[in-house]
């Protein structure tokens, strides 16, 4: 966290920064983060591209400020103004705003609608010149180029394994060779990939695999992640890394999980709900626990989405649009959330802040650039003919036949089912998580009502 002040001159405004990131939770893998801020304040998209891993990055020079991000890392800004001058404030929460504008007496121009979200892939930029202030730029730095790979699925299996595992060593070349590695693990295609790279990352390195643990949420043992973890690690001979993490439906809170994503999306909130849970639990367990890895991602870079549940797409328009998942509709369409961005780019929260306010160090491979970019390439409409059956089939294939070349092991394929969905029975379900997304709306409507209210009543007293 960094603080700065500059005055241009005595009759220029004073300009404020403040960033409330942490510089320490950035995961750069190829360069250090002061090189990595330097690109940022380039402006050059190809410059903040070569940025190899999850980031959030603010850069400052005089009245200009750039801000970049991965999917990884959320980063939120707001303007407050002052006599003074304007102060921009960034963070990766809202309530963090909010707690240091009510410390310096400016709370009574928040509210969490006002915060900016910095858009992923893309480079904001902004100018602090006083009121009105202009709207920020935004420039794209990742686009990577679609349907460039052939239509053999060995192949874009191996290349697309190949560079999740390049990720994955890079990030253990970061790691203390003895640290613990928790991966959230359901046994389902993601978390299951991730679990047999690592194991066979580690065995190449020659570092012990028992430093692994596949930690696996369940309710009274009765959740279907549970069986199918069972049987995934059976049959890859890793039985011995399991872990269970057993919590009662009372420790599946949406409140807790409302005020932790700072979001109200059902689905978002229902995983981040569990994802609490099993967090806590872990924490609990084993207190100085640092390191978790998941395979968030996953799905939207394999375009793995039941098309068939959501009225407003099509497989022409998941097909047809670059990044659909990962960003949304993009930050030139009506449907754009200035507030929240769009896509995984806030879907994401749902893992970054459960790990992250329980003092974990999260990472997503799948969700990094160059993991996406290979994603990209592949030509899914050639593959599938539009058809949602072969579209679904198609993520399992590509990642069964990237691992069995790369670590010779045949890994198993099961039916795609959420996270949320399967730590408990669908009773057990459908108790602990409303169908009306009104109930998540109005929860986060309270919570900041109340939060809201109880500020302005200590900026009175």
């Amino acid at each position: 966290m960094f603080e700065e002040v500059l005055i241009v001159s005595h009759v220029e405004p004073i300009e404020r920064v403040v960033d409330l990131l942490d510089p320490t939770a950035n995961i750069i893998l190829n360069m250090s983060v002061e090189e990595a801020l330097a690109r940022v304040g380039t402006g050059q998209p190809h410059a903040v591209r070569a940025i190899d891993g999850q980031f959030a990055l603010v850069h400052r020079n005089g009245k200009q400020i750039r801000m970049a991000r991965s999917i990884g890392r959320p980063l939120r800004y707001f303007i407050a103004k002052k006599a003074e001058g304007p102060m921009l404030v960034t963070a990766d929460r809202i309530d963090a705003i909010a707690a240091f504008l009510e410390k310096e007496g400016l709370i009574d121009q928040f509210h969490p609608s006002y915060t900016r979200m910095v858009p992923a892939h893309y480079v904001t930029e902004l100018a602090l010149v006083g009121c009105p202030d202009p709207n920020p730029t935004t420039t794209r730095f990742f686009t990577p180029k679609r349907n460039k790979w052939s239509t053999d699925l060995d192949e874009i299996g191996l290349h697309y394994m190949t560079v999740l595992q390049k990720e994955i060593n890079h990030w253990l070349d970061t790691l203390n060779a003895k640290e613990p590695i928790g991966v959230f693990f359901s046994g389902g295609i993601d978390s299951g990939s991730l679990l047999v790279l690592l194991h066979h990352s580690l065995m190449a390195r020659g570092e012990s695999p028992q430093r692994l643990k596949a930690f696996t949420l369940s309710i009274h043992e009765e959740g279907a992640d549970l069986l199918q973890a069972k049987e995934f690690l059976q049959r890859v001979n890793m039985e011995y890394l399991l872990e269970v993490i057993k919590v009662t439906p009372a420790e599946i809170n949406i409140a807790d999980a409302i005020q932790t994503i700072e979001d109200y999306k059902p689905l978002d909130v229902q995983a981040a709900a569990a994802t609490l849970a099993l967090c806590r639990s872990i924490r609990k367990r084993y207190p100085s626990w640092r390191y978790l890895i998941d395979g968030d991602g996953g799905d939207e870079n394999l375009k793995d989405y039941p098309i068939e549940e959501n009225p407003e797409l099509t497989v022409r328009s998941v097909l047809n649009n670059l990044m659909l998942y990962q960003e949304g509709w993009g930050v030139d369409a009506i449907k754009h959330s200035l507030t929240y961005s769009g896509g995984q780019s806030r879907g994401h929260v749902r893992t970054y802040a459960p790990a992250t306010t329980l003092g974990f160090r999260g990472f997503s491979p799948y969700a990094l650039p160059n993991v996406i970019e290979v994603a990209e390439g592949i030509p899914f409409i050639e593959l599938t003919d539009w058809d949602h059956s072969r579209l679904y089939a198609l993520k399992g294939e590509i990642i069964r036949r990237g691992i069995r070349q790369l670590t010779a092991i045949d890994i198993p394929i099961f039916e795609k089912r959420r996270f949320q969905e399967g730590v408990a029975t669908t009773g057990t379900f459908e108790t602990l998580f409303p169908n009306d997304p009104s109930i998540y709306r109005q929860i986060f409507h309270d919570i900041w009502s109340q939060d809201v209210a109880e500020n302005s009543l200590r900026g009175a007293v």
